[in-house]
């Protein structure tokens, strides 16, 4: 993987921690806690477990998530039923922790979900819940929501139960240390498991119409003396695999909430018609074959990432996922407006079902509420009523959050490139053209310069690019780019291709 070697300058450091300062205020992402909101979350964790849960302490529960996350949602452990499957998914349980209609359950309301900066983490809980006592860290009792469902040989469902219970994780083990016992046949029998339930699970997801896209990521870290980097990361596949088992939650919870009546899914539309045209134009011009008959659910495994004709498509096909939202369903609209019916067929394109964000409470606020659903029908009891007052308005809260989150995280990217790349402006870069609009003449008759997207080899920088009048941009193809302008302050980095 291209990890770039430059590294910033100490003065150059604190330029990019103003910058992402100034961000933070011009996009409101929040700063500390109120009082009354952090000593809430300290009493809380200062508690115990008097209601009454499962003790599942005997499950040897393992966590898998980047290095050195501590905001640790899920554990899992996969057993053999003889004839499938039992995979058991402990999920942190937030309620247990906030009073609905406290001060710090209006705090996280305001916050949406956590925010993830190169610098630092603003989280959706104080660290001493998300971090602490509500995180299911190695060796330390913790109340979960636990998941219990059944697959059959083939990796379907075949049963869901949700209940509370006392779990005790036994390792806190990265993508990496997870994969690496499972290449070296090390990995115990649980893991193994989880290997093989995220491989049949992967294989119905392509029945379904769902895809999965291994897109090389674009992530800025911080290295220990304080300077920032900018590295290309593709996944491993265990990632995969453990995404599988949160995303057959997902599709069990929306299952759980569809008999319910009430609920929270997730949607994402299907492509629209003129955006798949445009990607079949697109896997022309890189020489992909795609015949008219295959959907692009189909072709998408049969692509690599580190071809870059492959990469360059990849990146460009994640444009038909977009418009993913919320759907509240079974209670009055917003303002006590009519009920909201749930349509027939609600399935999130990419899942290819229907879908439901459960698995994240620590870091999301919509799965509190999706988690209390599955809870109650589960045990065939009524959803609390702080659930259903809070289910009509929490779409739109999701949403503003998601989108902050979303600039937020995508102009910090665009402040490190520039800081790494300013003092390198007029010099030449080996990259890959992965977007493009065409050149040509423009309404005028004109000849016009194409914009597209470069990604280049070192650094691991994604910018825009603009072409010679008239010409087009090679998609997909390698080319040589002048940096022509890095700017911090309007957070641009721009090359041209003569």
């Amino acid at each position: 993987m291209p990890i770039r070697d430059l590294r910033l300058a100490p003065t150059s450091t604190e330029d990019v921690v103003s910058a992402f300062a100034a961000l933070r205020a011009e996009i409101g992402v929040p700063a500390m806690y109120p009082s009354d909101a952090r000593a809430e979350a300290e009493r809380a964790a200062r508690g115990d477990l008097k209601d009454f849960r499962q003790d599942r302490r005997d499950i040897d529960f393992v966590t898998i998530d980047p290095a050195g996350s501590l905001d640790l949602d899920q554990a899992v452990h996969v057993a053999s039923s003889g004839h499938g499957y039992i995979v058991r998914y402990a999920i942190a349980d937030v309620a247990a922790f906030v009073s609905p209609g406290g001060a710090l359950d209006a705090e996280v309301h305001r916050r949406g979900v956590t925010f993830y900066g190169p610098d630092s983490r603003t989280p959706l809980h104080p660290t001493v819940l998300s971090e602490g006592a509500a995180s299911l860290l190695p060796d330390e009792d913790r109340p979960a929501v636990l998941w219990t469902i059944a697959v059959d040989s083939s990796g379907e469902i075949s049963s869901t139960t949700v209940t509370r219970a006392v779990v005790r994780s036994r390792a806190r083990l990265t993508y990496g240390e997870a994969q690496t016992a499972l290449d070296a046949g090390t990995a115990p029998e649980s893991l193994t498991l989880l290997a093989d339930v995220g491989r049949l699970r992967h294989a119905r997801e392509q029945e379904r119409g769902g895809v999965s896209l291994a897109v090389p990521e674009q992530e800025v870290v911080r290295r220990a003396d304080g300077a920032y980097d900018l590295e290309l990361r593709r996944t491993l596949p265990i990632e995969e695999w453990n995404a599988q088992i949160s995303l057959l939650t997902g599709i069990a919870a929306a299952g759980l909430m569809r008999e319910a009546g009430v609920g929270l899914l997730r949607t994402l539309p299907p492509a629209a018609a003129r955006d798949v045209a445009r990607l079949r134009r697109t896997a022309a011009a890189l020489g992909i074959v795609w015949p008219e008959e295959m959907s692009y659910a189909e072709l998408l495994p049969r692509l690599e990432s580190r071809r870059s004709a492959h990469a360059a498509f990849l990146n460009e096909a994640t444009t038909l996922f977009r418009g993913a939202g919320y759907l509240a369903f079974g209670v009055p609209g917003p303002g006590g407006g009519a009920p909201l019916g749930l349509p027939l067929d609600a399935r999130h394109a990419a899942v290819g079902a229907e879908y439901a964000h459960v698995t994240a409470p620590l870091r999301r606020l919509a799965d509190r509420y999706a988690t209390e659903v599955c809870v109650a029908q589960s045990a065939g009891r009524d959803v609390p009523g702080w659930v259903l007052a809070a289910l009509p308005d929490l779409p739109a809260t999701m949403q503003r959050a998601a989108q902050r989150a979303g600039a937020f995280e995508r102009a910090c990217v665009d402040i490190v490139e520039a800081v790494l790349l300013g003092p390198r402006v007029g010099r030449g870069f080996d990259a890959v053209v992965v977007d493009a609009d065409g050149g040509g003449s423009g309404d005028d008759g004109r000849p016009r310069r194409p914009r597209g997207q470069v990604v280049l080899r070192d650094p691991a920088v994604r910018a825009a690019v603009v072409g010679a009048e008239g010409a087009d941009l090679p998609l997909g193809e390698r080319v040589r780019v002048t940096l022509a302008e890095a700017s911090v302050p309007e957070r641009r980095v721009l090359f041209t291709l003569p």
